[in-house]
């Protein structure tokens, strides 16, 4: 055979090699089945709703946006208004913030919200508490939850919500250790979990901005790896700052603040307007699939 035959050949055979391998890949990729979601949830946290700086009206702005990815429900992470803990903080000033955020819920009332309590929620400074207005138990009622922590189920998936307001600023009591182990261990192997707190469980931009991170950290890592069969996710917000951290194939997402830096410009600190030192202002759109997997997507706004 001449060497021009021969190239010729070979280049015929390879071709059919390839094409074969093409279309066996073709094959392959054509059987693997998709991935079925679940839910699509939105994931605000501090919002930190006040009458200045046109809060309200950014808030709506935002508001228009989120629902434009089609969501199934809203998570509300906490530190829902500006501030009520502080020791200056009047009953007048607490009822306003409250005021603001029922006006704005009925903007969205079509949408069911969970909520977690925040630490700037509760109004400390009342007379004594035996204040109506006093502590976590007002802040239950405004927010309509059923307690300061709880679970509820959706579409196969199973949600924690943690009160992280306890001794040492971001932990959990014991009488809520015991109702988490419990409500972890009724629940069927391999059920999905994802759990909602105000402190991160577990984060890393905790070290850029001097803590706030759970202290009892230690206990909830061993806890969850006791049920890494169900427990997927864990987020949180708090810092204003957003990361992702992965640890025993538990995903911990830290995501940042709807308010940025309080609705306010920013400081020296800030990349840019109203953004906590690198971290825009934003919501989060999270995916939640059949089999247990995960997408948590945080989305900038410039409002």
């Amino acid at each position: 055979m001449k060497r021009r035959e021969l190239l010729k050949s070979m280049g015929l055979t390879a071709g059919a090699v390839v094409a074969g391998n093409m279309a066996a890949v073709a094959s392959e990729t054509a059987s693997i089945p998709k991935k079925k979601r679940a839910l699509r949830v939105a994931h605000i946290t501090d919002v930190h709703m006040r009458p200045e700086l046109d809060a309200p009206a950014r808030f709506k702005k935002c508001l228009e946006e989120i629902k434009r990815h089609k969501v199934d429900f809203f998570l509300n992470g906490g530190d829902t208004i500006y501030a009520a803990d502080y020791g200056n903080i009047t009953r007048e000033r607490v009822n306003v913030q409250w005021d603001i955020w029922h006006q704005l819920r009925d903007e969205f009332s079509e949408y069911e919200m969970h909520s977690c309590l925040g630490n700037h929620d509760m109004w400390w400074a009342a007379p004594d508490n035996k204040d109506p207005m006093y502590g976590k138990d007002y802040v239950v009622k405004q927010l309509g939850i059923p307690n300061r922590y709880y679970s509820i189920d959706k579409k196969g998936w199973h949600f924690i919500i943690l009160d992280s307001n306890n001794k040492n600023a971001g932990s959990l009591d014991e009488e809520q250790r015991k109702w988490l182990e419990g409500d972890l261990g009724k629940l069927a192997t391999g059920e999905p979990v994802l759990i909602m707190s105000h402190y991160p469980l577990l984060a890393a931009c905790t070290n850029l901005d001097g803590g706030g991170m759970h202290t009892d950290y230690k206990y909830l890592v061993d806890l969850f790896y006791q049920h890494k069969d169900k427990v997927k996710a864990c987020i949180s917000g708090h810092i204003h700052l957003q990361d992702s951290v992965t640890y025993n194939g538990v995903q911990y997402c830290c995501n940042g603040a709807l308010s940025g830096f309080w609705w306010e410009e920013g400081d020296k600190s800030s990349a840019g307007k109203c953004w906590v030192q690198q971290t825009p202002p934003g919501y989060t759109i999270i995916d939640l699939y059949e089999d247990g997997a995960v997408e948590n997507r945080y989305i900038p706004h410039s409002y």
